[in-house]
């Protein structure tokens, strides 16, 4: 029953709006916050330097506090924010989707934990298109054989 309800997609969007929501609410309050995020749904811009990136764990905890918490913004279900990263202080914005984001914690003590956000992702929309593609019995042609 859990592995049903974790993989349920209006499961994952009601801890998504959750997780907006409180964020909003920590922006509304002037919170500093810092989240644990699954890395490999993070964007960097510019990218990091590999042998920066290669420092980071799988899940790794952001501090949005002092100037970095002052650039962070919620737009559209992504956190972005200005941080600098290795001891050359290389600054990039970080884009990190809300889905990605595993605890929100303030003073040390996480107030949401979204369970949700290492279990891999169906993107249903190509799912859809191949399986549109695929009902077409002469589209068959298409497929790769091996």
């Amino acid at each position: 029953m859990l592995y049903d309800i974790l993989h349920d997609e209006e499961f994952v969007t009601i801890l998504a709006n959750h997780a907006i929501d409180i964020l909003s609410y920590l922006f509304e309050k002037k919170q500093e916050f810092s989240i644990l995020v699954d890395l490999k749904q993070v964007e960097f811009n510019p990218k990091l330097p590999q042998k920066i990136y290669e420092m980071f764990p799988e899940f790794t905890l952001f501090a949005l506090m002092n100037y970095t918490y002052e650039s962070a913004r919620l737009h559209k279900g992504i956190l972005e924010f200005e941080a600098g990263f290795g001891s050359e202080n290389f600054g990039s914005v970080v884009h990190v989707p809300v889905e990605a984001i595993l605890q929100i914690i303030v003073d040390d003590t996480p107030i949401f934990v979204n369970l949700t956000a290492t279990i891999p992702k169906q993107n249903t929309r190509q799912k859809s298109s191949m399986e549109a593609l695929l009902s077409n019995p002469e589209n068959q042609r298409f497929l790769k054989k091996d």
